[in-house]
C-alpha cells in the first residue's frame, strides 16, 4: 500500500472489499446509473463500469472525484483510498486536537449563546461531547446525570426506562421521530455498523417496536417536537442542528451542534421557572474523562 503512487488492481479495503466494490456500493446507495456518475465525475462511462468490476484501478484523483459526486462521507472517502492501495489523506484527528481549535471555539460560543435553552455537541453516533450550562439543568430536573454510565449517549438516555422515557410526550410518537432521525442523520445517509448497532440496542429497549425503525412520521406541522413532562407541566422543544459548512477532516464533518429551542409560547415563558423549581445539585451532561480539571 502506498500514499503516492497508484494501487493495484483488485486492491481491498480493511473489511476485504475492493474500491470497485465499494463504489458500486455507494452509487446504488444514492440511486444513481454508471452514465449519471461518469456525467457528474467527468470521466466515460465505460470507465466507471471497469473501475467498479476491477478491471481498472482509477487514479486517486478520479476516485476522490467520484466519491465527491456520490457525496461519499470524508471517513468512507479515506476507506476508499485505502481500498485502492492509496493512503488516506482526510485528517481523523480525535473531535478535541489543537487542529480542531478554531471550529471547537465557535461550538462554544454557540453553546453559550443558546443559553438558556440546552445545547449539546454530538458525534456521529449520538454521544454527547460538549454540553452548554442549560443541558445539565435542563436533564438534571428529570434524572440524576451523575448516575448515567460513561459515555452518555443522548439516544439511549431518551430511550431508556430508567432515563428519561417516562418523562417524555406520547412516547411511541416520539420514539419514532427519533427513530427517524436516526437514519435521516446517519452521516451521508449511510448507517455504519455503529449506527446499525445503536439502532438495535435502541430497539432492544422493553416497549419499543421493531416496526417503528420503518415508520414516517405524520407531518403534523413545520416540525416535530420533543415534549416534557412532569408535575403537571408540559414542555416542548424542537431542535436547530448546525454542522461546519466545509469540513476537510473526519471530526469536522461528524461533529453536530443540536439547539433546543421553544416550541411554542407556553415553553418558552415556562422555562426558566421550571428549571429554577426542579434543579439539583450542578451536573456535567458529557463524559467524565472530558471534563476541565
Amino acid at each position: 500500500m502506498t500514499g503516492q503512487g497508484g494501487g493495484q488492481a483488485g486492491g481491498q479495503s480493511a473489511g476485504g472489499q475492493s474500491a470497485g466494490a465499494l463504489l458500486r456500493q455507494w452509487r446504488d446507495l444514492r440511486g444513481r446509473s454508471q452514465l449519471d456518475l461518469a456525467l457528474d465525475a467527468g470521466v466515460s462511462q465505460r470507465h466507471v463500469s471497469f473501475v467498479e468490476r476491477g478491471r481498472s484501478m482509477p487514479s486517486r484523483r478520479m476516485l476522490l472525484d467520484l466519491a465527491q459526486a456520490l457525496a461519499v462521507p470524508l471517513r468512507e472517502r479515506n476507506t476508499l483510498l485505502l481500498a485502492a492501495g492509496y493512503a488516506p489523506i482526510y485528517p481523523d484527528d480525535p473531535w478535541d486536537a489543537p487542529a480542531l481549535s478554531r471550529i471547537m471555539g465557535a461550538l462554544h460560543r454557540m453553546l453559550r449563546q443558546n443559553e438558556p435553552f440546552p445545547a449539546i455537541v454530538l458525534d456521529r453516533h449520538w454521544n454527547v461531547r460538549l454540553a452548554n450550562d442549560a443541558a445539565p439543568r435542563f436533564f438534571g430536573c428529570f434524572i440524576d446525570m451523575s448516575r448515567r454510565p460513561a459515555p452518555r449517549n443522548l439516544l439511549h438516555l431518551l430511550f431508556d426506562p430508567a432515563g428519561l422515557r417516562p418523562f417524555l410526550a406520547d412516547w411511541p410518537a416520539a420514539a419514532r421521530m427519533l427513530l427517524a432521525r436516526v437514519r435521516r442523520e446517519a452521516l451521508g445517509q449511510f448507517a455504519d455498523a455503529a449506527t446499525r448497532q445503536l439502532v438495535g440496542e435502541l430497539a432492544g429497549y422493553p416497549g419499543v417496536d421493531p416496526a417503528w425503525q420503518a415508520a414516517v412520521p405524520d407531518p403534523a406541522g413545520p416540525m416535530i417536537p420533543l415534549g416534557f413532562v412532569k408535575d403537571g407541566v408540559t414542555l416542548r422543544y424542537f431542535s436547530l442542528v448546525t454542522t461546519v459548512g466545509t469540513p476537510q477532516a473526519v471530526a469536522a464533518e461528524e461533529l453536530r451542534l443540536e439547539c433546543m429551542m421553544p416550541a411554542d409560547d407556553e415553553t418558552e415563558r415556562a422555562h426558566a421557572s421550571f428549571v429554577a423549581r426542579h434543579t439539583p445539585g450542578p451536573t456535567d451532561l458529557r463524559r467524565p474523562a472530558e471534563e476541565p480539571g
